[in-house]
């Protein structure tokens, strides 16, 4: 299904301007929807006037579809539907004419001229499904009025109201709880669940009478200065957004200033309680906070047992024990780059880290061992984002490796550098895979070095990771040119959408 934005641009000459209010205008019209208990389908006419083109279709939450089928991309030549005509031609509502039977279905079509600056961009066109027409309850008739008022704003360029776009996964709709006020800011009807929000802020009167605004601040936790904003946002005199936090409670209200002739008769208060969402966020929120200090403490300790072994390291080194001493520095390495993902991690909201800042720091870590930097570690490439699970021994990987290029690769007083390359291949939905070369440009591999079975240590934790942890591939190769080459192959989970 073609895009609002290529069905505007493909078939009419409106501009971004028109195009933008346009949006906002779907944004906001469940909220007509809803009220009209109708699907409302927006016609535009094509650039040479011909025609008219469908771009954006809604149905109501409130009552029965009149379309079964999705109408948006629809060309219909001008004529064949007299009341979009008239209500383009002449910028009115037209409510004219008999119903039109669809399907074995009555269906009562109204048009609804969209202004904006004084132009007329296009024409709402609202079905009414009458299959189901009943003598109309108190909401009903309410319902009925406030759409009334919207669709004479919307004829008169008055709604939707500029830069104040709202999500429609997260604003009040008319079912979650409605509030229809007066000019005074006088409850003259309340829905049964905007009636149960209140009662749960601590009301235990009606609210149809009161002022919702002073009623409103009575309720709300004292807070100076903002009650007197609160007021006036919960009596409706600007098109507003904010939550009442009460004792065991919150409710989102949204106010909707109604002037269908240009003075404001009145508001629409829609409520919605957020309790139980707002609980979630916060356990959310503690959890990664707690998280994150877990992740903090655990980098703290590893940093105290590595300042351990080095002290150690030391005393051994003063004894005069010089491979004890570097298998303890070798360690101190070991516990540090596992200590820099922790360090990473306690920074993030998730458990998911940006492995190139991690890189970077094993390799300037490495190449402090190289005595005045005759061999520098450079990267090229991406690691891009990886889970904690990948990070984790894949720092320690890296930094086996490093360390071994530069003990092994390079004699004293020799140069030259290490290059590290990543390359990733990401399948979305799928597996991807993360290609590591290390590369230099030192003495090259011993006569008969076997990398499958042959190392240290080293070479050993890193088969170990690599096959074992990572399920990945390891491979170690004399380079062109001469120096080693040390190939790591590893899987990546796919990404969590």
């Amino acid at each position: 299904m073609p895009s609002m934005n290529d069905l505007v641009r493909q078939h009419t000459d409106l501009g971004t301007g028109d195009l933008e209010w346009l949006h906002l205008l779907v944004s906001e019209w469940q909220l007509l929807s809803d009220l009209s208990f109708a699907d409302l389908v927006l016609w535009l006419p094509t650039e040479d006037g011909t025609r008219y083109v469908s771009v954006a279709q809604m149905r109501p939450n409130t009552g029965p579809t009149s379309y079964q089928d999705d109408m948006v991309g629809h060309l219909v030549p001008r004529g064949r539907r007299p009341l979009l005509d008239v209500a383009l031609d002449e910028g009115r509502i037209v409510r004219e004419g008999d119903p039109e039977w669809r399907e074995e279905v009555p269906v009562r079509v109204e048009s609804i001229p969209v202004r904006r600056e004084g132009r007329v961009l296009g024409v709402i066109a609202r079905n009414t499904n009458l299959l189901t027409v009943r003598t109309p309850s108190r909401l009903e008739l309410t319902y009925l009025q406030s759409a009334s008022d919207l669709a004479q704003m919307i004829a008169g360029g008055a709604f939707p109201f500029p830069g104040q776009q709202v999500g429609m996964d997260r604003a009040p709709r008319v079912g979650d709880g409605f509030i229809r006020l007066d000019a005074e800011g006088t409850v003259q009807y309340a829905s049964p669940n905007a009636l149960s929000a209140y009662h749960r802020l601590g009301l235990a009167a009606d609210l149809v009478g009161l002022p919702l605004g002073p009623t409103t601040a009575d309720l709300a936790p004292t807070r100076g200065p903002v009650d007197e904003s609160l007021v006036k946002l919960a009596s409706g005199w600007a098109p507003r957004e904010t939550e009442i936090e009460g004792a065991d409670c919150v409710i989102q209200l949204r106010a909707i200033p109604l002037k269908p002739k240009g003075e404001r008769i009145g508001s629409l208060i829609l409520l919605r309680d957020v309790t139980e969402l707002r609980r979630r966020e916060r356990e959310l929120i503690t959890k990664d906070a707690t998280i994150r200090e877990i992740h903090h403490r655990v980098k703290n300790n590893l940093q105290t047992v590595a300042a351990l072994l080095r002290l150690q390291a030391r005393r051994i080194g003063a004894a005069g024990d010089s491979n004890a001493r570097a298998a303890l520095e070798e360690a101190v390495r070991r516990v540090g780059s596992i200590a820099i993902v922790h360090e990473t991690l306690s920074q993030n909201l998730d458990e998911r880290v940006e492995f190139d800042e991690i890189a970077d720091r094993v390799i300037a870590m490495v190449a402090e061992l190289s005595p005045e930097g005759r061999v520098v570690g450079r990267r090229s490439g991406r690691f891009g984002i990886l889970d904690a699970e990948t990070a984790t021994p894949l720092s320690m990987v890296l930094t086996e490796v490093l360390q071994n290029a530069l003990e092994h690769g390079f004699g004293p007083g020799e140069r030259g550098a290490i290059d590290v390359l990543a390359s990733r291949t990401d399948v979305p939905r799928g597996p991807s895979r993360l290609l590591v070369t290390v590369e230099d440009d030192g003495r090259g591999l011993p006569e008969g070095f076997d990398p499958r079975g042959g190392g240290n240590l080293g070479l050993q934790i890193v088969r170990t990771l690599v096959e074992g942890e990572l399920g990945g591939r390891f491979d170690m190769l004399p380079a062109e040119g001469g120096g080693t080459r040390v190939i790591l192959d590893l899987p990546l989970q796919p990404e969590k959408r």
